[in-house]
Protein backbone atom coordinates (compact mmCIF):
# COMPACT_ATOMS: atom_id res chain seq x y z
CA UNK A 1 0.00 0.00 0.00
CA UNK A 2 2.76 2.43 0.96
CA UNK A 3 4.93 1.52 -2.04
CA UNK A 4 2.40 2.62 -4.73
CA UNK A 5 1.76 5.87 -2.83
CA UNK A 6 5.48 6.55 -2.62
CA UNK A 7 6.05 5.85 -6.33
CA UNK A 8 3.07 8.02 -7.28
CA UNK A 9 4.50 10.86 -5.18
CA UNK A 10 7.94 10.49 -6.78
CA UNK A 11 6.37 10.38 -10.24
CA UNK A 12 4.39 13.53 -9.45
CA UNK A 13 7.53 15.32 -8.24
CA UNK A 14 9.42 14.28 -11.38
CA UNK A 15 6.66 15.60 -13.63
CA UNK A 16 6.78 19.00 -11.89
CA UNK A 17 9.51 20.66 -13.91
CA UNK A 18 10.76 23.41 -11.62
CA UNK A 19 10.63 21.20 -8.51
CA UNK A 20 12.51 18.43 -10.34
CA UNK A 21 15.16 20.92 -11.46
CA UNK A 22 15.55 22.24 -7.91
CA UNK A 23 16.09 18.73 -6.53
CA UNK A 24 18.61 17.89 -9.28
CA UNK A 25 20.42 21.16 -8.57
CA UNK A 26 20.69 20.32 -4.87
CA UNK A 27 22.03 16.85 -5.71
CA UNK A 28 24.58 18.38 -8.09
CA UNK A 29 25.77 20.79 -5.39
CA UNK A 30 26.16 17.92 -2.93
CA UNK A 31 28.24 16.01 -5.49
CA UNK A 32 30.49 19.05 -5.93
CA UNK A 33 30.78 19.32 -2.16
CA UNK A 34 31.78 15.67 -1.72
CA UNK A 35 34.34 15.93 -4.53
CA UNK A 36 35.90 18.93 -2.78
CA UNK A 37 35.96 16.93 0.47
CA UNK A 38 38.44 14.51 -1.14
CA UNK A 39 40.89 17.20 -2.29
CA UNK A 40 43.61 17.19 0.42
CA UNK A 41 45.68 20.16 1.50
CA UNK A 42 49.32 19.60 0.40
CA UNK A 43 51.97 18.87 3.01
CA UNK A 44 49.82 16.62 5.25
CA UNK A 45 50.16 12.88 5.92
CA UNK A 46 46.55 11.53 5.88
CA UNK A 47 47.38 8.06 7.30
CA UNK A 48 48.89 9.31 10.55
CA UNK A 49 46.25 12.04 10.80
CA UNK A 50 43.41 9.52 10.53
CA UNK A 51 44.73 7.47 13.45
CA UNK A 52 45.11 10.65 15.53
CA UNK A 53 41.49 11.73 15.00
CA UNK A 54 40.20 8.23 15.78
CA UNK A 55 42.05 8.24 19.11
CA UNK A 56 40.72 11.64 20.25
CA UNK A 57 37.05 11.85 21.35
CA UNK A 58 36.54 15.58 20.73
CA UNK A 59 38.38 15.64 17.43
CA UNK A 60 36.71 12.38 16.44
CA UNK A 61 33.27 13.95 16.92
CA UNK A 62 34.39 16.97 14.89
CA UNK A 63 35.64 14.65 12.15
CA UNK A 64 32.35 12.74 12.11
CA UNK A 65 30.37 15.92 11.45
CA UNK A 66 32.78 16.95 8.70
CA UNK A 67 32.13 13.68 6.89
CA UNK A 68 35.72 12.56 7.35
CA UNK A 69 37.13 15.76 5.84
CA UNK A 70 39.33 16.48 8.87
CA UNK A 71 41.28 13.23 8.94
CA UNK A 72 42.15 13.77 5.27
CA UNK A 73 42.67 17.50 5.89
CA UNK A 74 40.76 18.46 2.75
CA UNK A 75 40.23 21.98 1.46
CA UNK A 76 36.72 21.96 2.97
CA UNK A 77 37.77 20.28 6.24
CA UNK A 78 36.24 23.02 8.44
CA UNK A 79 32.85 22.61 6.79
CA UNK A 80 30.28 25.27 7.69
CA UNK A 81 31.37 25.44 11.34
CA UNK A 82 32.69 29.04 11.18
CA UNK A 83 29.48 30.18 9.46
CA UNK A 84 27.36 28.55 12.18
CA UNK A 85 29.50 30.23 14.85
CA UNK A 86 29.05 33.61 13.15
CA UNK A 87 25.28 33.04 12.98
CA UNK A 88 25.15 32.26 16.70
CA UNK A 89 27.14 35.41 17.49
CA UNK A 90 24.86 37.72 15.52
CA UNK A 91 21.68 36.11 16.81
CA UNK A 92 22.92 36.64 20.36
CA UNK A 93 23.90 40.23 19.55
CA UNK A 94 20.44 40.86 18.09
CA UNK A 95 18.95 40.02 21.49
CA UNK A 96 21.40 42.32 23.30
CA UNK A 97 21.86 45.29 20.94
CA UNK A 98 18.58 47.21 20.29
CA UNK A 99 19.80 48.48 16.91
CA UNK A 100 20.26 44.95 15.56
CA UNK A 101 16.88 43.92 16.98
CA UNK A 102 15.23 46.84 15.18
CA UNK A 103 17.14 45.94 12.02
CA UNK A 104 15.58 42.47 12.03
CA UNK A 105 12.11 44.04 11.90
CA UNK A 106 12.96 46.43 9.06
CA UNK A 107 12.41 45.56 5.41
CA UNK A 108 15.63 44.00 4.19
CA UNK A 109 17.09 44.14 7.70
CA UNK A 110 17.58 40.38 7.92
CA UNK A 111 19.49 40.49 4.63
CA UNK A 112 21.89 43.03 6.12
CA UNK A 113 22.44 40.83 9.18
CA UNK A 114 23.07 37.86 6.88
CA UNK A 115 25.62 40.00 5.04
CA UNK A 116 27.40 40.81 8.32
CA UNK A 117 27.35 37.09 9.17
CA UNK A 118 29.08 36.27 5.89
CA UNK A 119 31.72 38.92 6.53
CA UNK A 120 32.37 37.56 10.04
CA UNK A 121 32.70 34.00 8.71
CA UNK A 122 36.03 34.70 6.96
CA UNK A 123 38.07 35.81 10.04
CA UNK A 124 36.49 33.04 12.15
CA UNK A 125 37.45 30.49 9.50
CA UNK A 126 41.03 31.79 9.39
CA UNK A 127 41.24 31.61 13.18
CA UNK A 128 39.92 28.05 13.28
CA UNK A 129 42.22 26.95 10.44
CA UNK A 130 45.23 28.47 12.21
CA UNK A 131 44.23 26.85 15.50
CA UNK A 132 43.81 23.39 13.98
CA UNK A 133 47.06 23.70 12.02
CA UNK A 134 48.88 24.70 15.20
CA UNK A 135 47.36 21.78 17.15
CA UNK A 136 48.53 19.30 14.53
CA UNK A 137 52.01 20.79 14.37
CA UNK A 138 52.36 20.82 18.16
CA UNK A 139 51.27 17.20 18.52
CA UNK A 140 54.72 16.09 17.28
CA UNK A 141 53.29 13.00 15.60
CA UNK A 142 54.48 13.73 12.09
CA UNK A 143 51.17 14.75 10.50
CA UNK A 144 52.57 17.84 8.85
CA UNK A 145 55.99 18.16 7.28
CA UNK A 146 58.17 21.13 8.10
CA UNK A 147 56.67 24.14 6.37
CA UNK A 148 57.56 27.75 5.90
CA UNK A 149 55.44 30.70 6.97
CA UNK A 150 54.29 31.14 3.37
CA UNK A 151 53.15 27.51 3.14
CA UNK A 152 51.22 27.83 6.41
CA UNK A 153 49.57 31.01 5.10
CA UNK A 154 48.56 29.24 1.87
CA UNK A 155 47.02 26.34 3.83
CA UNK A 156 45.04 28.71 6.07
CA UNK A 157 43.76 30.76 3.12
CA UNK A 158 42.90 27.59 1.18
CA UNK A 159 40.83 26.17 4.04
CA UNK A 160 39.16 29.56 4.60
CA UNK A 161 38.25 29.68 0.91
CA UNK A 162 36.80 26.17 1.27
CA UNK A 163 34.51 27.33 4.08
CA UNK A 164 33.37 30.36 2.07
CA UNK A 165 32.73 28.04 -0.89
CA UNK A 166 30.53 25.79 1.26
CA UNK A 167 28.70 28.81 2.68
CA UNK A 168 27.92 29.89 -0.89
CA UNK A 169 26.74 26.39 -1.81
CA UNK A 170 24.55 26.29 1.31
CA UNK A 171 22.86 29.55 0.39
CA UNK A 172 22.30 28.37 -3.18
CA UNK A 173 20.60 25.25 -1.81
CA UNK A 174 18.44 27.30 0.57
CA UNK A 175 17.26 29.47 -2.34
CA UNK A 176 15.80 26.36 -3.98
CA UNK A 177 13.48 25.90 -0.96
CA UNK A 178 14.17 22.19 -0.67
CA UNK A 179 15.51 22.61 2.86
CA UNK A 180 18.01 24.58 4.87
CA UNK A 181 21.27 24.53 2.89
CA UNK A 182 23.57 24.44 5.92
CA UNK A 183 21.62 21.58 7.51
CA UNK A 184 21.67 19.65 4.22
CA UNK A 185 25.47 20.00 3.99
CA UNK A 186 25.84 18.63 7.53
CA UNK A 187 23.39 15.86 6.60
CA UNK A 188 25.52 15.00 3.55
CA UNK A 189 28.63 14.88 5.75
CA UNK A 190 27.07 12.42 8.16
CA UNK A 191 25.64 10.19 5.42
CA UNK A 192 28.98 10.17 3.61
CA UNK A 193 30.60 8.89 6.80
CA UNK A 194 28.05 6.07 7.21
CA UNK A 195 29.67 3.43 4.89
CA UNK A 196 33.03 3.81 6.64
CA UNK A 197 31.39 3.53 10.06
CA UNK A 198 29.47 0.39 9.06
CA UNK A 199 32.62 -1.15 7.58
CA UNK A 200 34.64 -0.48 10.73
CA UNK A 201 31.86 -1.89 12.91
CA UNK A 202 31.68 -5.04 10.75
CA UNK A 203 35.44 -5.61 10.92
CA UNK A 204 35.55 -5.28 14.71
CA UNK A 205 32.29 -7.10 15.42
CA UNK A 206 32.42 -10.11 17.73
CA UNK A 207 29.70 -12.49 18.80
CA UNK A 208 30.03 -11.22 22.36
CA UNK A 209 28.93 -7.76 21.19
CA UNK A 210 25.49 -8.87 20.06
CA UNK A 211 23.92 -7.11 23.06
CA UNK A 212 25.69 -3.86 22.13
CA UNK A 213 24.43 -4.18 18.57
CA UNK A 214 20.88 -4.76 19.80
CA UNK A 215 21.16 -1.70 22.08
CA UNK A 216 22.37 0.38 19.16
CA UNK A 217 19.44 -0.71 16.98
CA UNK A 218 16.93 0.00 19.75
CA UNK A 219 18.41 3.45 20.34
CA UNK A 220 18.26 4.13 16.61
CA UNK A 221 14.60 3.14 16.36
CA UNK A 222 13.71 5.11 19.51
CA UNK A 223 15.55 8.16 18.20
CA UNK A 224 13.80 8.05 14.84
CA UNK A 225 10.37 7.58 16.44
CA UNK A 226 11.01 10.34 18.99
CA UNK A 227 12.26 12.86 16.44
CA UNK A 228 9.34 12.23 14.11
CA UNK A 229 6.87 12.47 17.01
CA UNK A 230 8.26 15.77 18.31
CA UNK A 231 8.92 17.34 14.89
CA UNK A 232 5.39 16.63 13.66
CA UNK A 233 3.65 17.44 16.96
CA UNK A 234 1.80 20.76 17.11
CA UNK A 235 -0.85 22.67 19.06
CA UNK A 236 -3.62 24.09 16.87
CA UNK A 237 -4.88 27.46 18.12
CA UNK A 238 -8.35 28.21 16.64
CA UNK A 239 -8.56 31.37 14.52
CA UNK A 240 -11.70 32.97 13.05
CA UNK A 241 -11.64 35.55 10.25
CA UNK A 242 -14.38 38.17 10.39
CA UNK A 243 -16.73 38.67 7.44
CA UNK A 244 -15.94 41.68 5.22
CA UNK A 245 -17.60 43.29 2.21
CA UNK A 246 -15.25 43.97 -0.71
CA UNK A 247 -16.61 45.16 -4.02
CA UNK A 248 -20.09 43.92 -3.28
CA UNK A 249 -18.82 40.47 -2.31
CA UNK A 250 -18.71 38.94 1.15
CA UNK A 251 -15.34 37.58 2.26
CA UNK A 252 -14.17 35.96 5.50
CA UNK A 253 -16.13 34.11 8.12
CA UNK A 254 -13.63 31.25 7.85
CA UNK A 255 -12.64 29.12 10.82
CA UNK A 256 -9.07 27.82 10.72
CA UNK A 257 -6.20 27.32 13.13
CA UNK A 258 -2.74 28.64 13.91
CA UNK A 259 -0.29 25.69 14.20
CA UNK A 260 2.26 26.02 17.02
CA UNK A 261 4.84 23.29 16.65
CA UNK A 262 6.28 21.57 19.69
CA UNK A 263 9.75 21.96 18.17
CA UNK A 264 9.89 25.02 15.92
CA UNK A 265 13.69 25.13 15.99
CA UNK A 266 14.09 21.84 14.13
CA UNK A 267 17.65 20.51 14.07
CA UNK A 268 19.30 23.89 14.68
CA UNK A 269 19.58 23.47 18.52
CA UNK A 270 21.62 20.28 18.03
CA UNK A 271 23.96 22.00 15.55
CA UNK A 272 24.35 25.04 17.83
CA UNK A 273 25.02 22.86 20.88
CA UNK A 274 27.67 20.80 19.10
CA UNK A 275 29.37 23.95 17.78
CA UNK A 276 29.52 25.47 21.26
CA UNK A 277 30.58 22.32 23.09
CA UNK A 278 33.43 21.63 20.64
CA UNK A 279 34.82 25.19 20.77
CA UNK A 280 36.48 25.29 24.27
CA UNK A 281 38.39 21.97 23.98
CA UNK A 282 39.55 22.89 20.48
CA UNK A 283 40.96 26.20 21.75
CA UNK A 284 42.46 24.43 24.79
CA UNK A 285 44.20 21.86 22.58
CA UNK A 286 46.05 24.77 20.99
CA UNK A 287 47.68 25.65 24.34
CA UNK A 288 48.27 22.14 25.72
CA UNK A 289 51.94 22.21 24.74
CA UNK A 290 52.47 25.89 25.45
CA UNK A 291 55.78 27.09 26.91
CA UNK A 292 54.08 28.73 29.92
CA UNK A 293 53.53 26.02 32.52
CA UNK A 294 50.30 27.32 34.05
CA UNK A 295 48.74 27.96 30.63
CA UNK A 296 49.56 24.41 29.48
CA UNK A 297 48.24 22.96 32.74
CA UNK A 298 44.99 24.95 32.51
CA UNK A 299 44.51 23.93 28.86
CA UNK A 300 45.03 20.27 29.78
CA UNK A 301 42.41 20.57 32.53
CA UNK A 302 39.94 22.08 30.05
CA UNK A 303 40.50 19.21 27.63
CA UNK A 304 40.08 16.62 30.40
CA UNK A 305 36.99 18.44 31.68
CA UNK A 306 35.20 18.10 28.34
CA UNK A 307 36.35 14.50 27.87
CA UNK A 308 34.51 13.54 31.05
CA UNK A 309 31.42 11.72 29.76
CA UNK A 310 29.17 12.86 32.61
CA UNK A 311 30.09 16.53 32.25
CA UNK A 312 29.88 16.30 28.47
CA UNK A 313 26.40 14.76 28.67
CA UNK A 314 25.09 17.35 31.15
CA UNK A 315 26.44 20.27 29.09
CA UNK A 316 25.05 18.75 25.92
CA UNK A 317 21.60 18.30 27.50
CA UNK A 318 21.51 21.85 28.91
CA UNK A 319 22.76 23.49 25.69
CA UNK A 320 20.20 21.69 23.50
CA UNK A 321 17.44 22.69 25.94
CA UNK A 322 18.56 26.36 26.02
CA UNK A 323 19.07 26.64 22.28
CA UNK A 324 15.60 25.20 21.61
CA UNK A 325 14.15 28.12 23.58
CA UNK A 326 16.61 30.58 22.07
CA UNK A 327 16.07 29.69 18.41
CA UNK A 328 12.30 29.55 18.84
CA UNK A 329 12.44 33.13 20.18
CA UNK A 330 14.53 34.11 17.14
CA UNK A 331 12.30 32.60 14.44
CA UNK A 332 8.84 33.04 15.99
CA UNK A 333 7.50 36.40 17.20
CA UNK A 334 4.04 36.29 18.82
CA UNK A 335 3.62 40.08 18.55
CA UNK A 336 4.12 39.97 14.78
CA UNK A 337 1.73 37.02 14.43
CA UNK A 338 -0.91 38.90 16.46
CA UNK A 339 -0.37 42.01 14.35
CA UNK A 340 -0.77 40.09 11.10
CA UNK A 341 -3.93 38.38 12.36
CA UNK A 342 -5.40 41.76 13.29
CA UNK A 343 -4.57 43.25 9.87
CA UNK A 344 -6.24 40.32 8.11
CA UNK A 345 -9.34 40.48 10.30
CA UNK A 346 -8.54 37.29 12.20
CA UNK A 347 -8.91 36.71 15.93
CA UNK A 348 -8.74 33.92 18.48
CA UNK A 349 -12.19 33.24 19.97
CA UNK A 350 -12.46 34.76 23.45
CA UNK A 351 -9.22 36.77 23.08
CA UNK A 352 -9.09 40.44 22.12
CA UNK A 353 -6.96 41.29 19.05
CA UNK A 354 -3.56 42.95 19.41
CA UNK A 355 -1.48 42.67 22.57
CA UNK A 356 -3.83 40.21 24.41
CA UNK A 357 -3.56 37.86 21.42
CA UNK A 358 0.26 38.08 21.50
CA UNK A 359 0.24 37.29 25.24
CA UNK A 360 -2.08 34.31 24.71
CA UNK A 361 0.15 32.91 21.94
CA UNK A 362 3.25 33.41 24.15
CA UNK A 363 1.61 31.60 27.08
CA UNK A 364 0.55 28.73 24.86
CA UNK A 365 4.01 28.50 23.32
CA UNK A 366 5.68 28.53 26.74
CA UNK A 367 3.59 25.52 27.74
CA UNK A 368 4.55 23.34 24.78
CA UNK A 369 8.20 24.35 24.20
CA UNK A 370 9.51 22.78 27.47
CA UNK A 371 8.14 19.40 26.41
CA UNK A 372 9.81 19.65 23.01
CA UNK A 373 13.09 20.97 24.44
CA UNK A 374 13.23 18.27 27.13
CA UNK A 375 12.42 15.49 24.69
CA UNK A 376 14.98 16.72 22.15
CA UNK A 377 17.66 17.03 24.85
CA UNK A 378 16.86 13.56 26.18
CA UNK A 379 17.13 11.98 22.75
CA UNK A 380 20.44 13.81 22.22
CA UNK A 381 22.08 12.40 25.37
CA UNK A 382 20.38 8.98 25.37
CA UNK A 383 23.13 7.41 23.18
CA UNK A 384 25.73 8.66 25.70
CA UNK A 385 23.90 6.81 28.46
CA UNK A 386 23.83 3.62 26.41
CA UNK A 387 27.50 4.11 25.57
CA UNK A 388 28.35 4.08 29.28
CA UNK A 389 26.41 0.83 29.68
CA UNK A 390 27.72 -0.96 26.59
CA UNK A 391 31.14 0.70 26.26
CA UNK A 392 30.63 1.22 22.52
CA UNK A 393 32.16 4.49 21.34
CA UNK A 394 30.16 4.56 18.09
CA UNK A 395 26.88 5.11 19.93
CA UNK A 396 27.82 8.62 21.09
CA UNK A 397 28.39 9.88 17.58
CA UNK A 398 25.77 7.65 15.97
CA UNK A 399 22.86 8.88 18.09
CA UNK A 400 23.54 12.56 17.48
CA UNK A 401 24.15 11.94 13.80
CA UNK A 402 20.91 10.01 13.51
CA UNK A 403 19.07 12.83 15.23
CA UNK A 404 20.31 15.36 12.66
CA UNK A 405 19.73 13.04 9.69
CA UNK A 406 16.10 12.28 10.63
CA UNK A 407 15.32 15.95 11.37
CA UNK A 408 16.79 17.12 8.06
CA UNK A 409 14.93 14.42 6.11
CA UNK A 410 11.64 15.45 7.75
CA UNK A 411 12.33 19.10 6.93
CA UNK A 412 13.10 18.29 3.28
CA UNK A 413 9.98 16.13 2.91
CA UNK A 414 7.79 18.84 4.49
CA UNK A 415 9.15 21.54 2.19
CA UNK A 416 8.67 19.39 -0.89
CA UNK A 417 5.10 18.56 0.19
CA UNK A 418 4.35 22.24 0.82
CA UNK A 419 5.61 23.13 -2.66
CA UNK A 420 3.49 20.39 -4.20
CA UNK A 421 0.42 21.62 -2.28
CA UNK A 422 1.06 25.21 -3.38
CA UNK A 423 1.23 24.14 -7.02
CA UNK A 424 -2.04 22.23 -6.67
CA UNK A 425 -3.74 25.38 -5.34
CA UNK A 426 -2.26 27.43 -8.20
CA UNK A 427 -3.62 24.91 -10.69
CA UNK A 428 -7.10 25.23 -9.18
Amino acid sequence: MLRPIMWNKLRQIWKTGDLRNNILFVIAMLVVFRVAAHVPVPGVKPEALRDFFNSNQILGLLNAFSGGSWDSFSVVAMGVGPYITASIIFQLLAMIIPRLEEMQKEAGGQERINHYTRLATAPLAMLQAYGMLSILRQSNQGFITDMTLLQAFIIIMTMTAGTIFLMWIGELISERKIGNGISILIFANIVARLPTTVQQAALTFESSQIINLAAFILIGVATIAGVVFITEGQRNVPVVYAKRMRGGKLFGGVETHLPLRVNMAGVIPIIFAISIILFPPMIAQFFVQGKTAWVAAFAQKVVMFFQDKLIYGILYFVLVFIFTYFYTAVVFHPDRVAENLQKQGGFIPGIRPGHPTAEYISRTLNRIIPAGAFFLSTIAVLPLVVQQITGTQALAVGGTSLLIVVSVVIEIVNQINSQMTMREYEAL
